[in-house]
């Protein structure tokens, strides 16, 4: 099944980074995400969004940190201001990204979403991985929830390949 989706994952520039990535993240997420397809669809979509051409790339493992401790990978999660799935998007953000409410639940609409949300964010603050964070999370001037999510950085990267370390320490 990882051999397959080493093979048929398009977004990677080769094999070699495909196989790495797998090979790297599946074990951590099997823990978490007991079914085999949506723990690859959570892991492809990941890498896939944070390399999106034409847009800045965004490191995979604070994308995986972001969403650990958002919905501890449940796309079903809903929180109580309203957030929905992986990535917890509010209800408002899709049809500013030209997209519809019902793909909230779904894999791969909810990571681009929370991509597209975080880019917005991280351009927003001028790449301060903690204010754009807090900005995500609708905490701006706090420091709780930057400080949760970066230091699960540090579980989920090993295959963060762009040298992106967070500012304002």
């Amino acid at each position: 099944m990882i051999a397959k989706a080493i093979g048929e994952a398009e977004c990677f520039t080769d094999h070699y980074d495909s196989a790495v990535w797998y090979t790297l993240m599946e074990p951590r997420l099997r823990r978490i995400v007991k079914e085999k397809n949506e723990r690859l669809d959570i892991l492809r979509e990941v890498y896939c969004e944070t390399h999106r051409a034409g847009e800045a790339r965004l490191p995979p493992g604070l994308v995986m940190a972001l969403i650990d401790v958002e919905s501890r990978f449940d796309r079903w999660a809903v929180s109580p201001s309203g957030a929905v799935g992986l990535m917890q998007v509010m209800p408002f953000w899709p049809e500013r990204l030209g997209m519809r409410r019902h793909d909230l639940i779904h894999v791969a609409p909810n990571i681009r979403m929370g991509c597209a949300i975080l880019r917005f964010y991280l351009d927003h603050e001028r790449n301060d991985v903690r204010k754009a964070l807090a900005r995500y999370n609708g905490s701006p001037g706090r420091r709780d929830y930057p400080d949760r999510v970066i230091g699960d950085w540090t579980r989920w990267s090993g295959a963060d390949d762009l040298g992106f370390p967070p500012k304002s320490r």
